[in-house]
């Protein structure tokens, strides 16, 4: 086989591999199988839709659905036209659904069926929106996609299409406690692929497990992987056990996921431990991993190789990864806290926030990034785009951390205040907005606890006004009305007053530390 080009764009490799390899396996979803030439018609005619549509380059569909392949399909075909998909958490409330639909300025809008509903309570709202198009997971008769796929004739990728033009939109929670859309080009999204695919690669006879979501940059970032290297991938539309199992019976053996799966197989018991021994490789990141659940983990699978990364959404996933032959290093037993070495293409440096000024080897600071996978900026948010990207390209992760003098990154704290859990970004700010509106809360702080299962969990520190009462149940309910549940506090905590510094601020580094005190790696 000739060695595939360069990859420059976006929809490259699938289409050399629908020339090269036409009737290989690509794609496994639900009880659908599509060969390489197959998945490129499809992505072809979605180009032509969308093209007819309206959308060209500048333009943005929107995506909400759980995992589907059609979600790949309208980014690469978005793509293909110098448009972007905004990839839209199908676990959101209305509200929030409203808000990022609209932000986005996206036109069309493709829905899952059983997300409809959502749809329907904020039609009214969705002023951009002039088509929507409903798909159905099996893609079964009455499908409105399938069915407007078929109507399209292929279209190529246009000659005034640049590697610098926004593919992605992503939403993260920003500053303000609304979510602030991401935008990631062309050039970073092939740029991390091939970065983030440094040392570890898929061989013949290898499939990949694409079960992260795609609303999240670990699920339309690692897709890619796979489609790189002419691999089939098998998606899952939920990261469920059966989901999850089914996909390894498949054929499934290299695959990333969040710690908190780890914790659900060893708890299934010795059968679902031996098929998950079936994976060659097992990355995780997005969230904290407990040491002893990695420990446990590792002596579990003691064949698999296991890689962890950090990373962000704005440098399109990966910066650092801890490689197998770290994870399993007993000269270095520490480092299995660290957060590994920088992939190739990433530069890191360790920032005191408060004079910028590098501090010395491991010693604490900010985390800076500098890195071709750097997002253009946060959509609509000039001045946002400005405190995180400074002089020189470098990106403020707004992370705290160290490197030693091995070179391995440490990462402690977050000075952004988020919680991550489960691998979903959870901003503080945005559960205590929520909060705030009881009409019994008088203060509200929101911090994230140690959870063995989902690495972290949102509780709430509140304060009441006087001769008030709220139950904890009750103040759990009032925010999971109006957040996505994953959002919503597990626990809430009542104080007569909550700990604030001499200029008033309530001091969450003292609400953290009871929980993260005994751990081994604490975020305080």
């Amino acid at each position: 086989m000739t060695q595939a080009p360069q990859h420059v764009f976006v929809d490259d490799r699938l289409a050399w591999w629908a020339e090269q390899t036409p009737d290989a396996e690509a794609m496994t979803y639900l009880s659908r199988s599509w060969s390489w030439a197959e998945w490129n018609d499809r992505v072809r005619r979605a180009a032509g839709g969308l093209q007819g549509l309206g959308i060209g380059r500048g333009g943005v569909v929107a995506f909400l659905d759980k995992n589907h392949p059609a979600c790949v399909e309208v980014s690469y075909a978005a793509a293909s036209l110098g448009a972007a998909n905004a990839i839209v958490n199908w676990r959101s409330a209305g509200d929030e659904v409203d808000f990022a639909v609209n932000d986005s300025g996206a036109t069309v809008l493709f829905v899952g069926e059983e997300l409809m509903p959502t749809i329907e309570a904020i039609k009214d709202r969705l002023t951009n929106v002039e088509r929507i198009i409903v798909v159905t997971p099996e893609g079964t008769d009455g499908d409105e996609y399938e069915a407007w796929l078929a109507e399209q004739k292929p279209v190529d990728r246009g000659t005034d299409v640049s590697t610098d033009d926004v593919c992605l939109i992503m939403y993260s929670s920003g500053t303000t406690g609304r979510p602030k859309g991401i935008m990631l080009t062309q050039a970073a999204m092939v740029a991390h692929t091939i970065n983030a695919h440094d040392g570890w690669g898929f061989e013949p006879g290898d499939k990949s497990m694409v079960a992260m979501p795609l609303f999240h940059v670990g699920g339309s970032s690692y897709v890619m992987f796979g489609i790189h290297d002419g691999i089939p991938s098998v998606m899952t539309r939920d990261p469920d056990g059966a989901s999850l199992a089914g996909a390894i019976l498949a054929g499934a053996n290299r695959t990333f996921l969040v710690p908190a799966v780890l914790a659900q197989v060893l708890q299934a018991g010795p059968d679902a431990v031996k098929l998950f021994g079936a994976l060659k490789t097992y990355t995780y990141g997005a969230a904290p991993m407990p040491p002893p659940l990695l420990r446990a983990a590792m002596a579990a699978w003691p064949d698999t190789d296991f890689i962890q990364v950090y990373g962000l959404t704005e440098v399109a996933g990966v910066a650092t990864h801890l490689m197998p032959e770290h994870h399993r290093d007993a000269e270095h037993p520490e480092r299995l806290l660290s957060a590994g070495i920088p992939i190739p293409g990433v530069e890191v440096r360790i920032v005191n926030p408060a004079t910028q000024d590098d501090v010395a080897v491991g010693e604490e600071g900010e985390i800076w990034l500098r890195t071709p996978q750097l997002m253009k900026g946060f959509l609509n948010r000039p001045e946002e785009t400005a405190k995180a990207i400074v002089d020189g390209g470098w990106f403020r992760t707004g992370d705290i951390g160290k490197v030693d003098e091995g070179g391995f990154v440490y990462v402690h704290d977050r000075i952004k205040d988020m919680i991550i859990s489960g691998g979903e970004n959870i901003y503080s700010p945005e559960v205590e907005r929520v909060l705030a509106e009881h009409p019994a809360v008088l203060e509200v702080a929101v911090i994230g606890v140690p959870d063995d299962r989902w690495g972290e969990a949102v509780k709430a520190v509140v304060a009441l006004k006087p001769e008030m009462s709220a139950s904890e149940q009750e103040l759990i309910d009032f925010a999971r009305e109006r957040l996505a549940h994953f959002k919503a506090p597990r626990t809430v905590d009542v104080l007569d007053l909550l700990p604030r510094n001499p200029s008033g601020k309530i001091l969450k580094r003292e609400l953290r530390r009871p929980h993260w005190e005994s751990r081994d790696s604490a975020i305080v």
